[in-house]
């Protein structure tokens, strides 16, 4: 018996690049409670479900293959505990992504079920390498052909022959291990040996390649593992269309895997920017961030308020949890007209013009040491309230009182370490194939260690800041770059520079 609340989304996840997915599969990954995702969907839509369950199915780093009929078993197991369930498959789920055996047994059970289209690997790589898979003068017709089917067939569906008479375009999907086989039955139906081919690898991908031979060579450019899967192959006459056009250039991050470490909702400032230089995104929060166990200390500070001269933003966190907090006792930021606002760092800054206010100041370098500099002249016989996380340095308020201010230290928001790791994530750690991670405060960098373990030295760290970079360093780890100033647009550039 069922749970009425399960359902099952099937979602195309596209070619490869994380933003090729489409508004809906997105908006329905959000609602999941567990993804099952296969190796051909780029782990970086995981983003999209960040409070649900993670299962990949597929090979993907050291993750076995599953067998079809256990895919559709954990399916249904999960709908029975009323879980709403995401099959994430790669490309589009009605071409060749063997969906059907998915969606039967989900109309036997009686399961309610959408499917999510996405953009299929053929049409993809056409596209991004400059080929038109159709053209009004040589290629009224396109036709999509596996070249690896279902094994227990005790003969091809497949008439190579009369393919090879087809008059358009063909394109091969999974055809690398059996690129001899299905050249040679074309060449011997009619193709003829010197037709243009374009090989595309890892379409819609940072380190995406394409090569053009013609149909006769196919076999020696795939042969002897020198092009891995996924592969896509256009054969006809728009192969040789637009020859002459370069490949995109290679992005200075292309090839590498950056793991970034921030909490969920605010990694992907840091983890869009690296996938524009090329990188390959993998998310792994070092720190997780609530609201505080009760509110009555800060709705203690909020109601005097009144008679604070200095407040202190040090995040942009305490800017979202203390002014949120004004907001829902029914209060708003007229409360605040009486204090000099400081911001420390400009995100920080940015954060409290989403409230439409702007600092008072804002210390040249974004660390407390800086701070206490910018404000030496101005804190003595004043009321300071800093707003802060559960936990952190306190030089900024030891430093303020030996300065004659009356300071209070008020926490906003919890700041916890992660617990669990990804376990695809861990895989890829302990087999040396994350290149660079992120670090970003001590607090993190502790996190991270305690969650890795060895595995850390095998990646190269950025760190935000010389007090991080320290903290690194007591842990018996080595710091490959350091941002200066201390912004996650710099932590990026400090990978750039270090990998040009």
């Amino acid at each position: 018996m069922f749970d009425m609340r399960g359902r099952v989304y099937l979602i195309g996840a596209g070619p490869g690049d994380p933003g090729l997915l489409t508004l809906r599969g997105a908006e329905l990954l959000a609602q999941a409670d567990v993804v099952l995702y296969d190796g051909l969907s780029n782990i970086e839509l995981l983003k999209h479900a960040p409070g649900a369950q993670h299962v990949c199915v597929g090979k993907h780093g050291q993750s076995p293959i599953w067998r079809q009929d256990a895919i559709v078993r954990e399916i249904l197991r999960y709908v029975a505990e009323g879980k709403v369930v995401a099959r994430l498959k790669g490309g589009d789920p009605a071409i060749f992504a063997r969906t059907a055996e998915e969606i039967d047994p989900l109309r036997e059970a009686g399961i309610p079920f959408e499917v999510v289209p996405g953009i299929t690997a053929a049409f993809a790589a056409g596209s991004y390498a400059g080929i038109p898979i159709t053209h009004r003068e040589i290629a009224s017709a396109v036709a999509l052909v596996t070249g690896h089917e279902e094994p227990s067939k005790q003969e091809s569906a497949l008439d190579w022959y009369a393919l090879a008479k087809f008059p358009g375009t063909l394109v091969v999907y999974m055809g690398v291990t059996s690129a001899e086989t299905w050249t040679k039955l074309l060449i011997q139906g009619g193709k003829p040996p010197e037709t243009p081919v374009a090989i595309v690898r890892r379409c819609s991908l940072p380190d995406q390649l394409t090569v053009r031979c013609c149909l006769k060579d196919v076999p020696a450019q795939l042969g002897s593992g020198k092009m891995r899967p996924p592969v896509i192959v256009i054969i006809g006459e728009v192969a040789r269309l637009d020859e002459s056009k370069p490949q995109r250039p290679m992005r200075p991050l292309a090839g590498k895997t950056v793991l970034v470490t921030r909490p969920s909702d605010q990694a992907e400032s840091l983890g869009a920017p690296l996938r524009e230089l090329g990188a390959t995104v993998l998310y792994q929060p070092a720190i997780v961030i609530s609201p505080p166990s009760d509110w009555i200390e800060v709705d203690r500070a909020i109601t005097s308020l009144d008679s604070v001269d200095i407040l202190v933003f040090c995040s942009q966190n305490g800017v979202q949890y203390f002014l949120q907090r004004l907001w829902d006792t029914g209060r708003d930021v007229r409360r605040l007209a009486r204090s000099v606002i400081v911001a420390v760092g400009s995100k920080t800054a940015a954060a409290l013009g989403q409230f439409h206010l702007r600092p008072d100041f804002v210390p040249e370098e974004f660390c407390a040491e800086s701070l206490v500099e910018t404000l030496s002249s101005e804190v003595a016989g004043k009321r300071v309230l800093i707003l802060r996380a559960s936990r952190g340095r306190d030089i900024l308020e030891d430093s303020l009182r030996q300065r004659g201010a009356d300071v209070q230290q008020l926490v906003c928001y919890r700041h916890q370490d992660a617990r669990e790791v990804d376990p695809h994530v861990r895989s890829l750690a302990e087999t040396g194939q994350i290149d660079w991670v992120t670090i970003t405060s001590s607090e993190s960098a502790a996190s991270l260690s305690r969650l890795f373990g060895t595995s850390l030295a095998k990646m190269k760290i950025a760190s935000l800041s010389p007090v991080t970079s320290d903290s690194i360093r007591r842990l018996g780890l080595n710091v490959a770059a350091e941002a200066s100033p201390y912004t996650m647009e710099s932590l990026v550039d400090s990978i750039k520079k270090a990998e040009t």
